[in-house]
């Protein structure tokens, strides 16, 4: 069955079949002993440079100063690494509270507005290439702290949307100097299309399931209807918050985001309302869908009784008859006939012919 597709077109936790795996611990930055720890990656665009004078290797002693002269700065964090992690705190002086919620591997899709900055908690999702489930999903949570003129990524390991975006200012340096807004932009943009190769395999995955259930009928196929509805559901929890953080980027005033910066937001808003309603019409087709397996199961069941019932109703004539003629009397009719045995025979064909041209009038059969 043809759909219309989303059209537009990442992971460092896994979630088998969709579902979000309970967190116990909290992820704490950690280093190995003997080893200097990794930089964290800073892009900087000094005022009025051009696009040959963009730093692509800003040193942390050199993050402060980068912050006070109000050039366009991006510096991405690894919070696995103590060092870099301890750089929300010294050079940018973020609140605890937020520095706290970038340890957290389960924290929700947020934004919130502290003085001097915004943050953001983005969801970023992918599905799994390197287990055998389909359906398993993976996940990673993206915080990202808007400051004047400076952009803090915070993410644990490596994300697919944050390397796309670093290799698209490699080879265009002058988007920074547009602001850290618009880099924000292209971050959440990227992060948020990643979400429609996913609905193209989820649309593979129901036309599959509609062949076997409707085609050939596969007794199976309940169990992977299940997995691919859990999977919708799944990313629409993912999704659903990130509504909410994308309206209040687009509408609501603020002295980071200019309002001309706002127009590309909204861009990033239609597409999560795109995804949205392709989720809720997954939603719907795969209930119709199971519906109709159990629809189809209960219809082969009853077919299975009838017959079951059409050959118990044929064999009350040889049933009767028979009981009859073999009680332990002494005197029997056509006991002592020699050719009583084929008359009774006969006369149970016959009843049974009879009932079956009885069935057959009343259409049962």
């Amino acid at each position: 069955m043809a759909r219309a597709r989303g059209g537009r077109g990442g992971r460092s936790r896994r979630h088998g079949v969709g579902v979000e795996r309970p967190v116990t611990e909290r992820v704490v930055p950690s280093s190995v002993p003997g080893t200097p720890d990794p930089l964290p990656r800073a892009m900087y665009h000094p005022p009025g440079a051009n696009s040959d004078g963009v730093e692509l290797a800003c040193q942390p002693r050199d993050l402060p100063d980068r912050v006070a002269s109000g050039g366009p700065l991006w510096v991405d964090i690894d919070s696995t690494v103590r060092s870099q992690h301890a750089l929300l705190e010294k050079v940018f002086h973020l609140h605890p509270l937020a520095i706290e919620d970038t340890l957290n591997p389960s924290s929700r899709v947020k934004l919130e507005e502290y003085p001097g900055f915004v943050y953001v908690v983005i969801r970023a999702v992918s599905l799994a290439t390197d287990t055998e489930d389909p359906y398993d999903l993976s996940s990673t949570d993206l915080h990202c702290f808007l400051g004047p003129s400076w952009l803090v990524t915070v993410h644990a390991g490596a994300v697919a949307p944050v390397e796309q975006v670093w290799a698209m200012l490699q080879r265009t340096p002058e988007l920074l100097a547009r602001g850290p807004e618009r880099t924000l932009h292209a971050i959440l943009d990227t992060t948020i299309d990643a979400y429609f190769p996913i609905l193209d395999q989820v649309d593979e995955f129901i036309d599959g399931l509609e062949e076997r259930v409707f085609v050939r009928f596969d007794e199976h196929a309940l169990r992977d209807v299940f997995h691919v509805k859990r999977l919708v559901l799944t990313l629409r929890r993912y999704l659903q918050p990130s509504r909410e953080v994308l309206n209040v980027l687009t509408n609501r005033p603020s002295p980071l985001v200019a309002p001309e910066v706002q127009v590309y937001f909204r861009d990033i808003y239609d597409h999560v309302l795109r995804i949205n309603d392709a989720l809720d019409t997954y939603r719907d087709l795969l209930s119709s869908t199971m519906d109709s397996y159990l629809t189809q199961v209960s219809n082969r069941l009853g077919a299975a009784t009838k017959r079951l019932s059409v050959v118990a109703t044929l064999s009350l004539p040889f049933v009767t008859v028979s009981g009859m003629w073999g009680m332990n009397f002494v005197h029997m009719p056509l006991a002592s006939w020699p050719h009583g045995f084929w008359l009774l025979l006969g006369v149970q064909v016959a009843l049974a012919a009879v009932l079956l041209f009885v069935l057959r009038r009343r259409a049962i059969v």
